[in-house]
């Protein structure tokens, strides 16, 4: 019989989607029985408790967990979350229940020991409750107590060979698709460069030093799997400066129907006789694509590499030969403002190690941030209050057309009068005069 009452959670429970409530109950049942014959160092009734604490919480309609002061482990000021519930009495087995961040592989390859041993580990130090890989990239380790702490880290960093990941006003993990290791689209190494920043801002990512949190995130290409556009303070996303090469014959055996378009997959729906002009003409954002008397065409001085047509006909279209990567920054959820994808900051640079000009960059954005930025401002609420004009002064770069989406529509860029001809100045004045009344 359970140890509480949970009638609220049990709703959780009734849809039709997996419920984290019954993997709480799966594994508070297991640590009941404990057929494998753990040696628990934290109390067995932490999961029976963590759902006792939950449904109080739905209950009040507030929380019940309390910071309580900072918990970690000796030399790091990140990569535990310390956690206490304010209802000790009531739910002993989740006095404590700290959150600790390990450092994920490159592309998050795994051996199937490491994945085992990593449970063993948690089984007997922690509550068995993992979240593999949200949106902060890491392995989660999902409540353990004060002194479980040292003991947890020293079997990582030891016996494991792996390390904590960030959390606090510091660098947070790293983190990369697959890159090149798997995918035919990837422009760059993306697993070495997330490992070469990772070994050289050491630092930065377990000593907490800046206004607040800064997020790396690697993508191969614009198809963008790391969501990197929309999440990272600077995004790497690959992409190319030649032309997209076409294969003609490809091109024809798509539209006559003897290869799938998509690669196949077509989410259990069948498109019918493939239209390349419906499927891929006009569905091109900047109608750089032609296709007429059987051949296609792309303007690549168009083309803002979308990817569409490429994964539309991967056999026809591929990515170019001359590859690097994007800079973008200022990517967040909403914090102090509202939500923000990230702005062109560097339109094109060789990935090439050791990634000195990359470094370089970084290294700019944060002497600015930290010299400029409130407590608690991302890097793109600064740039929104002092300008991308301040930005670019602080990374040494001109500005260029390719930082704005839409005449007009950027708030970013500024223009000092020192930096244009002054006919320039009188025909805007003139304009504005005559046609902006």
């Amino acid at each position: 019989m359970a140890k509480h009452e949970t009638p609220l959670l049990d709703q959780l429970e009734s849809g039709p989607w997996p419920s984290f409530v019954s993997d709480i109950k799966q594994e508070a049942e297991a640590r009941a029985k404990n057929e494998k014959g753990v040696e628990y160092q934290i109390p067995v009734d932490v999961c029976e408790d963590l759902l006792g604490v939950l449904e109080l919480s739905f209950k009040h309609g507030r929380t019940h967990w309390k910071h309580g002061g900072i918990v970690g482990v000796f030399g790091y000021g990140g990569g535990v979350i310390g956690r206490y519930c304010d209802q000790p009495e009531m739910f002993p087995g989740v006095a404590h229940f700290h959150t600790m961040r390990v450092n994920q592989p490159g592309g998050k390859f795994y051996t199937t020991k490491f994945l085992r041993d990593l449970c063993n580990v948690w089984d007997m130090r922690g509550s068995g409750l993992t979240n593999m890989h949200g949106s902060t990239g890491d392995i989660i380790l999902l409540g353990t107590t004060t002194p479980q702490l040292e003991e947890i880290f020293f079997e990582l960093t030891h016996t494991y060979n792996t390390d904590l990941g960030g959390s606090g006003s510091n660098l947070r993990t790293p983190a990369d698709c697959v890159g090149e290791a798997r995918c035919e689209w990837s422009c760059y190494d993306t697993q070495d460069l997330c490992y070469n920043l990772t070994q050289e801002y050491q630092d930065e990512l377990h000593r907490p030093a800046f206004p607040y949190k800064f997020k790396f995130k690697f993508d191969g290409c614009p198809n963008c799997c790391v969501a990197s556009i929309a999440r990272a303070d600077i995004s790497f996303i690959g992409t190319w400066r030649d032309d997209i090469p076409v294969d003609q014959e490809a091109v024809a055996a798509y539209v006559g129907g003897e290869l799938a378009p998509n690669g196949g997959a077509h989410a259990g729906r069948d498109w019918g006789p493939f239209d390349i002009k419906k499927e891929v003409v006009d569905l091109c954002p900047t109608n750089c694509i032609q296709y007429a008397d059987g051949k296609l065409t792309i303007d690549s001085k168009e083309c803002t590499r979308c990817m569409h047509c490429i994964a539309v006909m991967p056999r026809a279209l591929r990515i170019g030969n001359d590859r690097g990567l994007s800079i973008l920054v200022g990517a967040k959820a909403p914090i102090l403002d509202g939500a923000q994808m990230g702005s062109l900051l560097v339109p094109f640079i060789k990935v090439e190690e050791p990634y000195d000009e990359i470094k370089e960059v970084i290294e700019n954005i944060w002497d600015w941030w930290m010299e400029e930025g409130k407590n608690r401002e991302r890097l793109g609420e600064l740039m929104k209050r002092q300008g991308f004009q301040r930005l670019l002064e602080a990374c040494n770069l001109k500005p260029d057309p390719r930082m704005v989406q839409e005449p007009r529509t950027n708030p970013y860029i500024f223009w000092k009068e020192d930096e244009v001809p002054g006919g320039f100045q009188r025909d805007i004045k003139e304009f504005r005069k005559h046609h902006l009344r």
